[in-house]
This record gives structure tokens, C-alpha cells and sequence, in this order.
């Protein structure tokens, strides 16, 4: 337990070693795993289990949950938080996981194994064979962090794209004539003024999904998580990328009719902003030798040129 109290993750133990972490971790998830089994199966049927078997497999319960947050904290933050984040939330659903099952076994008579309990065991072993898929360092939970934002990026993008193709009206395929009579209504339809508005718009999501396309190709190429510098650099790339995907959906959702031209012109300069960040922070880390540089530089004149257009039709609006 003395794991929960002290303060610093990973404080006053011997010099750490990820390989020895990843073994401890594995295991304890495994050991988990078969500690939800022999529960489950223990309350699956009749007879009752007596007082002291039920009390060691609860003790047997409790010791590998507690393992697993234990081995959890000897991550220290020094190797990334990106990583222990990840590593948290894996840890976290084996924990909560557990807590499910055991409130199913309570709450169900014990007559026969229930849809429910089968589920929960289920979920317990999901989570514990997560471990397996977690990154292995900070550069790996980095790719893995630009790639899960960029995939929502890209959604976000092919949306927005497929509704300025279905016409004038982008909903269309959501609003029936005879059934909500909103048609006609000038507010499900875009104005010219806001369809030039719009490119612009267009062209900053763009910039978008090329930019964590582009951090991401870079980190997968020379990300390194060596050093002390080299993982904190890389922290601090995937903490301002993950802005970039609510700033998107933000300009989005602003983007359909009726549309507030200031608040588009808000959303843009906020996205615009996040990107610009990304961009430099790129630019200034080990990520980014003198070869990458040009992208960066393209980029950010992308950039510039649509914000700088969403600034000329939104004046009317200040």
C-alpha cells in the first residue's frame, strides 16, 4: 500500500527499468485475469461457497487488484506522460472492471450463471489483455496519441465534406419535407457570403489533418525517448495536438446554417492558434531535422492564408 501514499510515482526505489516494468505489469494484469475467473466461477451455481473460501478469494481479489496499481505507480512521470496516461487508463478499466463483476455476483441469485456475470467476467479479461497492446515507450504512446487524433480529424473532415456536397442543403439526408415542414426555411441553407466563408474554413480543417499527418510521420520517423529532454519534448507535442481535434470540431459544428459569421471567425482563430503551436513546437524539437523544415514552413503559411482570408469576409462582422 505504500505505493498510494508516498507522493511521487516511482520515489525511492532502485534505478528504473522499463523491460522489468512491462513484466511486472503483464503479469499482474494476468494474475487478475484468472483471480475473475475463479470468482466467477466459484458464484456461477449452487452451492453457496463456505465463509472461508469466499473470504481467500476475496483476500486472493483484492491482493491483484492491488498489485496492479501498485506496479501502476512505479511508472514514473519522468518517462512520459503520455505514456502513464495511457498505462492509467488500461490499469483503471481492469480496476473498475473487477468492481463491476463483483457488484454482479451480489446483486444476482445464485442459481445459475447470468447473462450479466458472463459479461462482466468478459470485461474483466479484455481489459486484462490490454496490456499487451499498450505502447512500449513515450514515442510509441505518442504515435499512438497523433494518430487517434488524427483519425477523428479526418472524420470531422469528411463530414463537413459530405454535407457541402449534398447542395444547398446539409440536411438533407436528416430532415423529411412531410414530416418536419422545415423546408424552404432560409435557416437550414447556406448564403453565397457564407459558402466563400466556408473555403476558407475548408481549407484550415485541411490544414489540419495535414499537420498531424505530417507530426506524425515525423515522430514515427525520428522520435527518440532516450532522453529526459527527448520524452518531454515529445509530451509536449501530443498535449497541444490533442487541442486540435475539439478545436476542428468546435469550427465545424459553427459552420453549419444558420451561420454566426463572428463565431466562425472566433473558432478559426482559435484552431488557427492551436496549429500555429503545433507547427513550432514541431519545428523546435528533435522531431524535426533541418530536412523537415519545409513542410513546417508551408504549413504554416496555410495557415496564415486562410486565417487571413476568414479575417477579410468576417470584417463586416467586428
Amino acid at each position: 500500500l505504500s505505493a498510494f501514499t508516498e507522493g511521487e510515482p516511482g520515489e525511492g526505489r532502485e534505478p528504473f527499468e522499463l523491460p522489468r516494468f512491462w513484466d511486472a505489469l503483464g503479469q499482474t494484469f494476468k494474475v487478475t485475469s484468472q483471480e475473475a475467473t475463479k470468482l466467477s466461477v466459484a458464484f456461477s451455481r449452487p452451492p453457496l461457497t463456505s465463509a472461508e473460501d469466499s473470504r481467500k478469494l476475496c483476500e486472493d481479489v483484492q491482493n491483484a487488484i492491488l498489485a496492479v496499481a501498485t506496479v501502476y505507480y512505479w511508472l514514473p512521470k519522468g518517462q512520459g506522460t503520455t505514456l502513464r496516461k495511457m498505462v492509467r487508463d488500461a490499469t483503471t478499466e481492469v480496476v473498475e472492471g473487477m468492481i463491476q463483476l463483483t457488484e454482479t455476483i451480489l446483486s444476482a441469485p445464485l442459481e445459475s450463471l447470468s447473462q450479466e456475470q458472463l459479461i462482466s467476467t468478459g470485461g474483466v479479461w479484455e481489459a486484462c489483455e490490454q496490456v499487451s497492446n499498450l505502447p512500449r515507450d513515450n514515442q510509441a504512446a505518442v504515435v499512438s496519441a497523433l494518430a487517434a487524433c488524427l483519425g477523428v480529424v479526418k472524420d470531422a473532415l469528411e463530414e463537413m465534406e459530405h454535407a457541402l456536397v449534398e447542395g444547398q442543403d446539409p440536411y438533407s439526408d436528416i430532415m423529411e419535407d412531410e414530416e418536419l415542414g422545415f423546408r424552404g426555411n432560409r435557416d437550414t441553407y447556406w448564403s453565397e457570403a457564407d459558402r466563400k466563408l466556408l473555403s476558407s474554413c475548408m481549407g484550415l480543417m485541411k490544414a489540419s489533418k495535414a499537420c498531424l499527418k505530417k507530426a506524425l510521420g515525423v515522430v514515427k520517423a525520428y522520435g527518440k525517448a532516450d532522453s529526459p529532454e527527448q520524452i518531454a519534448q515529445l509530451d509536449d507535442l501530443a498535449d497541444i495536438a490533442n487541442e486540435i481535434s475539439p478545436s476542428v470540431d468546435e469550427l465545424a459544428l459553427s459552420m453549419y446554417p444558420p451561420m454566426n459569421q463572428l463565431a466562425v471567425r472566433l473558432n478559426a482563430a482559435k484552431l488557427a492558434s492551436v496549429l500555429k503551436k503545433v507547427l513550432e513546437i514541431t519545428k523546435t524539437s528533435h522531431v524535426c531535422p533541418p530536412s523537415e523544415e519545409g513542410w513546417v514552413q508551408f504549413l504554416t503559411g496555410a495557415v496564415d492564408h486562410n486565417m487571413n482570408k476568414i479575417k477579410n469576409f468576417t470584417q463586416g462582422q467586428l
